[in-house]
């Protein structure tokens, strides 16, 4: 049997995936920002459990106490706020620490701004559908959604349905049948 991702692993590839294409950093600067985080915070998963910021070029973490945060590709150096993650926006952390909830991207990504109006109705949570893209509202799985949907039902219909709201449902479809784009 081979191995298997937890949700912090799938949460990982989500933040890594975000900060090569979106913000462009480079594998270097994500090396070494991480082997920082880990050898100085003890902390075995340090893209999810850490809020990250970028400026497209560095990994930052909040410094705690400070209004400044540190740079981890700079091996702990202090530096001024820049650029929040919108990835790192969209993941939820519990009281713990640790990935709770998230949000994927369901439309295709322009630019910072449309980015923050993407809605936040598709849910990936561990504790629901094995962390399977849902709904937020009605916990229905996105893809009994398109499947229900490329089987030619209705966007109405699947709303009177499951009692969500016809956004909803269009997102739901977005998730499952725009997968290189919505990722």
């Amino acid at each position: 049997m081979g191995a298997r991702l937890s949700f912090n692993n799938l949460t990982e590839a989500h933040v890594l995936d975000a900060l090569r294409r979106q913000y462009q950093v480079e594998l270097p600067q994500i090396r070494r920002a991480v082997g920082y985080l880990r050898e100085h915070f003890r902390n075995p998963h340090p893209l999810v459990q850490h809020e990250m910021l970028t400026d497209g070029k560095h990994l930052f973490v909040e410094a705690a106490g400070l209004k400044d945060v540190i740079n981890a590709s700079r091996h702990g150096q202090l530096a001024m706020r820049d650029l929040i993650g919108l990835h790192l926006q969209r993941v939820e952390w519990d009281k713990e620490g640790f990935v709770a909830r998230l949000y994927p991207f369901t439309r295709t990504r322009r630019s910072p701004i449309e980015e923050e109006r993407q809605p936040r109705v598709v849910t990936m949570d561990p504790r629901v559908e094995f962390g399977r893209p849902v709904l937020k509202v009605s916990a229905v799985p996105t893809a009994v959604i398109a499947d229900r949907y490329k089987a030619g039902e209705s966007i109405a219909d699947l709303a009177d349905d499951y009692g969500e709201d016809p956004l909803n449902i269009e997102e739901a479809v977005r998730c499952e049948l725009q997968p290189a784009k919505a990722a």
